[in-house]
């Protein structure tokens, strides 16, 4: 018996697709004719419904611009209005402003000649008047020339009275006691610790000596820790005592003061 082919025992059929291509390759070749018009008729009908779709759209859009033309000029015919009326108001005003002016003027040329007209008499009578005055003047200056005969007299009556008066007046202000310029200060006087004897600092304080140097009243007024300072006061006369001098005495008295200030200072 002979041997088979192997394939002719095989139940799939592998190659089965490789077969449906060529057979719709070949029917498709048997049928190019057909095939050549119904691609034709497709794009004819696509290109068709293209050019439908766009007068579709400018039929739309045409629509759409006269709505809006329609809306634009109603709009515009409102604005046109309004200023019209507005041109027409300010015209108006304009005119009546005008007419004001106008009245304005009218009265002001009244007033301009009834002022003309009230001027015109008096700048008529005033030459009269002066010349009237001016002889009077000239009269006079001839009565003083022919009176003053003794003026010289009269003025050296009148500078002696003027010495005789400042004499006396020198004389009175030299009599009077000459006020002598004074000051009143307040003087901190600062220890140098809590333990500092403040009675002993009083002491010396008031032991310094200046002509025009009167000490007064005194106390003890606390800082910190303790720690008093003395607050003095003293009357000076500003032209004999000299307050840089005084502190200086002051804080000579190394080992009680450590420093001296001046709290007030007032004129008398």
């Amino acid at each position: 018996m002979a041997q088979l082919h192997p394939l002719t025992l095989d139940s799939v059929w592998l190659d089965k697709a490789k077969y449906d291509d060529a057979e719709q390759q070949y029917l498709c070749y048997l049928n190019r004719d057909q095939l050549a018009k119904a691609k034709a008729s497709s794009q004819s009908t696509s290109l068709v419904d293209k050019i439908a779709q766009a007068r579709q759209q400018i039929k739309n859009s045409l629509q759409s611009g006269d709505a809006v033309v329609k809306s634009g000029s109603s709009h515009d015919d409102a604005f046109q209005k309004k200023i019209l009326q507005e041109h027409n108001d300010m015209k108006k005003t304009l005119q009546e402003v005008l007419a004001a002016m106008r009245k304005m003027e009218t009265r002001l040329c009244e007033l301009e000649k009834r002022c003309s007209a009230a001027v015109v008499p008096a700048a008529k009578v005033a030459p009269a008047q002066v010349a009237n005055h001016v002889p009077a003047k000239k009269e006079a200056g001839g009565d003083d020339d022919d009176v003053d005969l003794f003026g010289s007299d009269d003025d050296e009556e009148a500078n002696q009275a003027r010495e005789e008066r400042l004499k006396a007046y020198q004389e009175k202000k030299s009599k009077k006691p000459q006020v002598v310029a004074k000051s009143s200060i307040v003087l901190d006087v600062k220890p140098w610790d809590d333990e500092t004897d403040m009675k002993a600092m009083e002491e010396n304080v008031r032991v310094i000596h200046m002509d025009g140097l009167v000490w007064g009243a005194s106390k003890l007024v606390p800082l910190a820790y303790g720690i008093k300072k003395l607050q003095i006061v003293c009357v000076v006369e500003d032209d004999k005592v000299s307050i840089d001098e005084l502190q200086e005495k002051i804080e000579a008295i190394e080992d009680l003061v450590q420093s001296v200030d001046i709290a007030a200072f007032n004129k008398i």
